[in-house]
């Protein structure tokens, strides 16, 4: 009997986790190969443990796994003895330590990177930052620097490879590189977690920093804290194994050897110990999980996370009483999107924005559009977007950009343009405004399969601006911030920490600081920030906040006045919810409490 071989289908892991949604036992694959598993992204880890009970169901399935050397042991448990095909390279890398710690290592790399340029040792170069800002941050200056080095050395070519953007990673064509008869080296620039990326053989030096900078996701706060740390062990190894092809392969280590054994711990954390869970609980409770008991993970997901991700899809209606999926938590994950955004994104019905917000929900998923200006342009840049800059806030500053996009794509006005120039020239992001147009795309797409109503654009309108932001709140009122001081210092309203406007707020070194604030992104690090900012009202807020989010708020000045505005919009208001107290109360006491861990189990 003859049978069809099937093609190849390529996803990332969230595609496919989307899938089992309407096909749990993925009957249409006969092999899945899952790559990059010691990444242990919240995607992999998940996809593994629910692959883990495919598997039982259909013994004809086969499940290939790459992964580095140093997971083979703790998968092989987890797997259940299963076989391991070990791919060594060739040649073994020299490697070169430094005698200390270096203060600016960012700096130093590139010191390096022109050192080896110098020795005209041909080979591409790659260099292991700390963070994607470093990533565009070296681009920009091996650029600046390419006209002041001597011709008889060749061309640097510096390609950023972004691990969280990758569809922002440029492409060099084979004809390009045939045309130019003089010597070009290409510089890879990533962080450790990008080595899956780099996609040339010719790799003959690579310069380690030894340092990453990573979000740990902090569920008390709903924020994430940016640190800089060691990278582990088990990544400097990866990062020595992209050189098995060269025989003279050398690795720069910008850190002292014994670094390596008492700084490094010896693997990364899972980041499903790290990270938000909100997206993943309400994909678990779509997939109808009775408890984690029954879905397997390598790393027990953090019990903290996770109450705080009931929590959120409780104060978003994603929940019934017996905490499953209510019917609006159930189209929420039909979206590929953060909760809070499917939310907004469901109220624009109501309001009457669809067209508005589907143009938002895409520019907030896709990458930042914003380009870092290079060093000393930051005035031209920040001139260029006050162009695209809206009163009402960063939301529909970003409608403005992409609308802005859309018209240049649509209306091309001189003989030579091109998007990438107009985007150029106004220091945005090609790539990620295309993104964003795809993004739209697939939720329009979404929103026709499942036969929600897409209103007309009415953008600009009084009325239209005020629904923006009445859809806005219903997915975001967890996240409200009010300057305290007149001065651009914004308390949190769940919490006491401060934060400023990020430097690409439409608000940022503006006369006009607003008060209240709804915002889509916090994070702590060296310089506490908000992203993604827009002006909101106290009567707007208290109009449509939940009742029991708001009764559950730590006490602050910015709740007594919060409070005082639900007063006056209804003054009968406070006695109903003392009462609402008052019976809760007494329910609880003829009925015991759930206990905690009882709380956790995703039903």
């Amino acid at each position: 009997m003859l049978r069809l071989a099937r093609a190849p289908r390529y996803c990332t892991d969230e595609m496919l986790q989307r899938e089992m949604m309407s096909t749990p036992l993925l009957t249409s694959y006969g092999v899945i190969v899952l790559d990059d598993v010691h990444q242990r992204t919240v995607a992999t880890d998940a996809l593994l443990g629910l692959l883990k009970d495919v598997l039982a169901a259909r013994a004809e399935l086969r499940l290939v796994i790459l992964t580095a050397p140093h997971m083979c042991s703790s998968l092989q448990g987890f797997c259940g003895g299963v076989p391991v095909i070990r791919a060594r390279g060739r040649h073994r890398a020299q490697a070169v330590f430094s005698c200390s710690t270096h203060s600016h290592p960012f700096l130093a790399a590139l010191r390096l990177l022109l050192d080896i340029h110098h020795t005209k040792e041909r080979g591409d170069i790659v260099i292991f930052l700390a963070c994607e800002q470093e990533i565009e941050k070296a681009y920009q200056m091996i650029r600046q620097e390419q006209s002041s080095l001597n011709p008889d050395l060749g061309e640097l070519i510096p390609i950023p490879l972004y691990p969280t953007k990758q569809e922002l990673t440029p492409k060099l064509t084979q004809d390009k590189q045939k045309c130019c008869k003089k010597y070009r080296r290409k510089v890879l620039l990533t962080t450790s977690s990008g080595e899956s990326l780099i996609w040339t053989k010719n790799v003959t030096f690579v310069i380690d920093v030894g340092v990453e900078r990573r979000k740990v996701y902090n569920p008390r706060i709903r924020a994430d804290s940016v640190l800089t740390q060691p990278i582990s062990q088990s990544q400097a190894e990866v990062h020595k194994q992209i050189l098995g092809m060269s025989p003279s392969g050398k690795i720069f280590c910008l850190y002292p050897e014994e670094f390596t054994y008492k700084e490094m711990k010896p693997q990364i954390p899972a980041k499903i110990q790290e990270s938000n869970l909100t997206s993943l609980v309400l994909f678990l409770k779509r997939m109808d999980i009775a408890g984690f008991a029954h879905c397997d993970f390598i790393s027990s997901p953090a019990p903290e996370s996770l109450m705080q991700a009931l929590e959120d899809l409780d104060y978003l209606a994603a929940l019934d009483n017996n905490g499953n999926l209510s019917e609006f938590g159930i189209i929420m994950s039909e979206f590929p999107l953060d909760p809070q955004l499917s939310k907004s994104l469901l109220a624009s019905c109501e309001f009457e924005c669809v067209d508005e917000m589907l143009t938002i929900a895409a520019m907030l998923t896709a990458p930042s559009c914003f380009l870092q200006a290079p060093p000393g342009t930051e005035e031209i840049a920040r001139s260029r977007w006050r162009r695209f800059s809206h009163p009402a806030g960063d939301h529909c500053t970003l409608i403005n950009v992409f609308n802005a996009f859309r018209a240049a794509t649509a209306n091309p006005t001189p003989p030579d343009f091109s998007t990438e120039k107009w985007c150029r020239d106004s220091f945005l992001s090609s790539s990620a405004l295309s993104m964003a147009e795809m993004i739209r795309a697939e939720l329009v797409e979404i929103m026709k399969r499942i036969e929600l109503p897409i209103s007309e654009p009415d953008f600009g309108s009084e009325e239209n601006l005020l629904s923006i932001k009445k859809a806005l709140l219903s997915g975001y009122f967890m996240h409200i911030a009010r300057d305290v001081d007149g001065s651009g210092n914004y308390l949190m309203l769940t919490h006491k920490q401060v934060a400023q406007l990020h430097p690409f707020s439409s608000y940022y070194n503006t006369k006009r600081i607003p008060e209240w604030v709804l915002f889509y992104e916090f994070s702590i690090s060296e310089g506490n920030s908000i992203r993604v900012v827009s002006e909101i009202s106290p009567h707007l807020f208290a109009e449509l906040v939940p009742q029991y989010y708001f009764s559950n708020l730590p006490p602050s000045e910015s709740k007594d006045i919060l409070q005082e505005v639900i007063n006056h919009l209804a003054p009968g208001s406070a006695t109903k919810e003392e009462q609402r107290t008052a019976n809760d109360s007494k329910e609880n006491e003829e009925s015991p409490q759930t206990p905690t861990e009882q709380r956790c189990v995703i039903q």
